[in-house]
């Protein structure tokens, strides 16, 4: 991790500004997420990039059980349970 010689004040609230550099080089936008980490000593903030838990995809994406799921996992779940179930057979009398 390197330092780039920027310090900020945390107000009264808890609050610190990312400067204007920091945030267009990591491409952060108003309204965008930001990850808090903590690493030993160190609070380490991140650009939230939501992905699907189960293959880590960031395309269509869907909350399930708050829960974040690609379609294409979906898909693919379903079919596995759908051919985990027993066939039900209909009789015709």
């Amino acid at each position: 991790m390197k330092g780039i010689g920027i310090v900020r004040k945390v107000d009264h609230l808890g609050r610190i500004v990312l400067p204007k550099e920091l945030r267009d080089l990591m491409s952060i936008n108003p309204h965008d997420g930001v990850e808090i980490f903590v690493d030993n000593n160190a609070i380490v903030l991140k650009k939230y990039n939501p992905s699907c838990i189960l293959c880590g995809s960031s395309y269509n994406l869907f909350y399930f059980r708050d829960k974040i799921i690609c379609e294409e996992c979906i898909s693919e779940t379903a079919k596995y349970v759908l051919a985990k179930q027993p066939q039900k057979t209909v009789s015709h009398k």
